[in-house]
């Protein structure tokens, strides 16, 4: 099956987006996201879904050793080594699910808004683990499971089409949820924050931080922004390898 970001079409959608023009100025949760970072400096690291590569960038050239940007999508990957090129960053072609390195090969992993599109997230959780040196760190974010719950991922509206509230249904039964992102079916999974959390625990990290994200003052002016606080879209989560 294609991938959806190597169909043409769905590419320049996603060319459009404020995220894929301004880098990370245009992510609503960077600000939240780079308050969690560790400090690069000499780290190995890995981005697990690195789309156009921005973090990649972002690791290389705040003083990481070796950066491998993995993704699954050929145009991603074009785009990531024309855009966030450096000398420390190489790029591959991987699916998290697929994505296989030796024991301790990394100090940090980071993966931006893809595990909400891995099936069997523990699964992503136990090779992650291994792949860390002994306190190394791993950052995330994902879609909010109150988000992700319903399916459509679309507001409620009245008869004058505005907005009533947040559709959440079938919250604890997790899965496969059909969405629609930019005009295309999209088939993501839904988690509890419970899922999300404990499995991390169940691993062996020691959890670091565990924030939702809130778009910044600095976008609040942007449309549809300020119906963001409404409703968590997304969640940030940072781990250690170990206890303690």
């Amino acid at each position: 099956m294609e991938n959806k970001y190597d169909n043409p079409v769905f590419f320049e959608k996603y060319g459009n987006m404020p995220r894929s023009k301004e880098g990370l100025a245009g992510a609503g949760e960077w600000e939240t996201l780079k308050a969690m970072l560790p400090d690069f400096a000499g780290k190995r690291v890995l981005d697990l879904g690195c789309g156009y590569g921005w973090h990649c960038a972002w690791a290389a050239d705040h003083g990481a050793a070796s950066v491998v940007g993995a993704d699954c999508s050929q145009r991603m990957l074009e785009a990531a080594r024309e855009k966030n090129a450096r000398e420390a960053v190489e790029y591959r072609l991987l699916s998290i699910e697929e994505a296989a390195f030796p024991p301790e090969s990394f100090d940090v992993v980071i993966s931006s808004l893809a595990l909400h599109y891995v099936a069997d997230l523990q699964a992503v959780y136990h090779k992650i683990y291994g792949w860390l040196a002994p306190g190394g760190v791993f950052v995330f974010t994902a879609e909010h499971p109150v988000f992700t719950a319903q399916g459509p991922q679309d507001w409620v509206y009245d008869g004058e089409g505005q907005i009533r509230h947040f559709p959440v249904d079938s919250y604890f039964y997790e899965g496969e949820r059909q969405s629609v992102f930019l005009g295309e079916p999209v088939k993501k999974h839904h988690r509890t924050l419970t899922s999300y959390i404990d499995g991390l625990l169940e691993e062996g990290f020691s959890l670091l931080h565990v924030r939702e994200p809130q778009p910044p003052a600095g976008m609040m002016e942007l449309p549809g922004m300020a119906d963001e606080m409404r409703r968590p879209m997304m969640l940030a989560v940072s781990a250690r390898k170990g206890r303690g």
